[in-house]
């Protein structure tokens, strides 16, 4: 029984998804929600205490699937400006391969939801600038980047980069793909250090 509850709580999430991937769509209800899944509103209500709590499962897919990714690259990547970059890539490749997870991760799906939600996303973003830093860090250390560049600035600049893809992406409709001259920016950007 507990396997069949869990089958319809990812159900319940990959439907919401789909329906944020839907460009420039209004509000999500849960009354579309559940007619979407031919369920009752009360049926959803049993899996998920309220539309928030479905938004923070969206969120803890989205964070397993991004900082798992993270990981793997800095596992097998020791040269940190190439982590960086190819973090940064995966962000935005990440965003193309989930355009309703896209809306959530730039809060335009949040925005008349539960405050703790855009907090939520708020925290996502501190934990990729973390991340990013950690890789250019890493790469003053070992002589990649000079003694002089400043690593924080630089991943606030490569976290910025990521959310603008993101946003352009979601505001244009899924039309402008956010990995379209990433990998010139990039060398721009870190490549001149």
């Amino acid at each position: 029984m507990a396997g069949k509850a869990g089958e319809r709580k990812h159900q319940i999430l990959q439907m919401l998804a789909e329906m944020l991937e839907q460009p420039h769509s209004a509000r999500i209800t849960t009354a579309a929600l559940a007619g979407r899944l031919q369920l009752s509103e009360a049926a959803l209500y049993r899996h998920f205490a309220s539309k928030a709590q479905m938004f923070e499962g969206l969120f803890e897919f989205i964070e397993a699937s991004i900082f798992s990714l993270v990981n793997q690259i800095a596992a097998s990547e020791p040269d940190g400006v190439e982590q960086a970059r190819q973090i940064t890539l995966m962000l935005l490749t990440f965003a193309r391969l989930n355009r309703g997870m896209t809306r959530v991760l730039t809060g335009d799906a949040l925005v008349n939801e539960d405050a703790r939600l855009q907090e939520r996303a708020a925290q996502l973003t501190n934990r990729i600038d973390a991340s990013l830093r950690q890789a250019l860090r890493g790469a003053i250390t070992a002589g990649r980047l000079t003694p002089s560049c400043d690593a924080s600035v630089l991943a606030s600049l490569l976290t910025n980069v990521v959310l603008g893809g993101w946003l352009r992406f979601a505001q244009s409709g899924w039309q402008t793909d956010p990995t379209q001259n990433a990998e010139q920016q990039l060398r721009m950007l870190l490549g001149s250090h």
